[in-house]
C-alpha cells in the first residue's frame, strides 16, 4: 500500500516507566494570552516524533528542538487570539478536512468508516494505531493539532487578507518557470472515451445480459447526449461517462487492463465501439469520442483535452498558491513574535534546563 501523506504544516524498568511518565509532564511553557495552557515535555516529543515522521529526519539537533517548541508556544498564542475574537472551527469542520486529505490521495471522497475499513484491510491496523504510527499522535491528538492549525490560518488570513490578494505570481515568475520545467509540459498520446462499467454484484449473468443491452442501445444513439443519459437514473446498477486515458502502463493499471487492451484501444479510430470485455469485478465496454496526439505544450495550450485551463494558467495558479502560503506563514510567525509577551508566555525551562529536556527527546 503506498502510504498516505496526512500532514498540514503551518507553524524498561518499573522505576524508568514512573521517571518517564514524571519527564513527560514536565512544563515547558504556559500559554496565557486568552487563558491558561500548559504545554508539556510530552507535548513537545509528539510534535517532534510526528515532524521526524513527516520528513523522513531521523534526528533533529538542540537548536531545531528549540525552534519546534517556539513553533508550538506560536501556534498555542495564535489559536488563543482567534478564540478572544470569536474565530473556531467546528468539529464537523476539522473532520472534513482529515477526511479531504485522504479522499485527494485515495481519488475519492471517503467518510471516516470507509477510511478506517480501507486502512484495516490494506494493513491490518486500526484508524488509530495507523495514525500513532504515522503521526506519533493519536487520532484525537492529530485532530487537536489540525484543528489548531485551521484556526490559525483563519485567523492569519482575517488579519491578512488585503495584503494577500496582492500575492500573486508575476508574469516574468510564470515564464521562468515554465522554461524551467518545459520537459513536464507534455500530453501523451490520449483517448478520450465514453466507457460502460457494470458491476458483476452477486449475479454476473444478470449483469452481463444489462451490459450487453446497454451496449446495443448505445450503437443505436445519434448523439453523445443520447449516449451520455445512459449514465443518468440507472438505480447505481452500471456507471457510464467520459473518460479521457493516456496510452501509459500506470494508466492501464488504474483501469484494470492489460496493457495490451490498451495500445489496442490506441490501435482504433475515432467513432470505434469495443466489444464487451469482462474483468475480475464487472463487464465493461467503451467507444473512442477523439484522439489526441502526444505533443510538447506551449503556454497558451490548455493542460488536458477539454479543459479551459492553460499551462499559463495553471503556472499563475500554482505559484501564487505557493507565494500566498509562504506568505501566509510569515505573517503567522509575525503576529505570534506580536503576541508573545512576559504576560502572555511564561516560558518554564530555559537555558541549560531546557536543554537538558530536549536533550531526552
Amino acid at each position: 500500500m503506498k502510504r498516505l501523506f496526512i500532514g498540514i504544516a503551518f507553524f524498561l524498568t518499573v522505576a524508568g516507566s514512573v521517571f518517564a511518565q514524571s519527564s513527560d509532564l514536565t512544563p515547558l511553557a504556559v500559554i496565557k494570552h486568552n487563558k491558561s495552557e500548559t504545554i508539556t515535555a510530552k507535548q513537545l516529543r509528539s510534535r517532534i516524533d510526528f515532524l521526524k515522521k513527516e520528513t523522513g529526519v531521523e534526528s533533529f539537533t538542540l537548536d531545531q528542538k528549540k525552534q519546534i517548541l517556539d513553533s508550538l508556544i506560536s501556534e498555542k498564542l495564535v489559536a488563543q487570539a482567534a478564540a478572544k475574537e470569536g474565530i473556531s472551527i467546528s468539529d464537523s469542520q476539522v473532520n472534513s478536512a482529515f477526511l479531504n486529505t485522504f479522499s485527494q490521495q485515495l481519488g475519492q471522497q471517503v467518510t471516516e468508516a470507509q477510511l478506517s475499513d480501507f486502512i484495516e484491510r490494506q494493513t491490518g491496523k486500526t484508524l488509530g494505531v495507523y495514525m500513532k504510527d504515522q503521526t506519533g499522535m493519536s487520532l484525537d491528538e492529530y485532530k487537536e493539532y489540525l484543528k489548531n492549525q485551521l484556526v490559525a490560518q483563519q485567523y492569519v488570513f482575517s488579519k491578512k487578507q488585503e495584503e494577500l490578494k496582492k500575492v500573486v505570481a508575476t508574469d516574468d515568475e510564470i515564464r521562468s518557470a515554465y522554461e524551467m520545467n518545459k520537459s513536464a509540459f507534455v500530453w501523451n498520446d490520449m483517448a478520450k472515451l465514453f466507457l460502460v462499467m457494470v458491476p458483476k454484484g452477486t449475479d454476473a449473468a444478470t449483469a452481463k445480459s444489462l451490459a450487453e443491452s446497454l451496449r446495443s442501445q448505445y450503437q443505436k444513439s445519434k448523439s453523445a447526449e443520447d449516449k451520455i443519459k445512459l449514465s443518468e437514473d440507472n438505480g447505481k446498477k452500471y456507471q457510464a461517462g467520459y473518460l479521457v486515458v493516456a496510452k501509459t502502463s500506470s494508466q492501464a493499471q488504474q483501469l484494470g487492463w492489460s496493457y495490451d487492451k490498451l495500445m489496442e484501444l490506441f490501435s482504433r479510430n475515432k467513432g470505434y465501439i469495443s466489444e464487451l470485455s469482462v474483468t475480475d469485478n464487472d463487464y465493461q465496454f467503451y467507444s473512442v469520442v477523439d484522439k489526441y496526439n502526444a505533443k510538447m505544450l506551449e503556454l497558451s495550450d490548455v493542460v488536458e483535452p477539454d479543459s479551459t485551463i492553460t499551462v499559463y494558467d495553471y503556472i499563475k495558479q500554482r505559484l501564487s498558491a505557493q507565494k500566498q502560503s509562504q506568505f501566509l506563514t510569515t505573517a503567522a510567525q509575525e503576529i505570534a513574535k506580536s503576541l508573545e509577551t512576559k504576560n502572555s508566555v511564561d516560558r518554564k525551562k530555559t537555558g541549560k534546563a531546557l536543554d537538558k529536556v530536549l536533550e531526552t527527546m
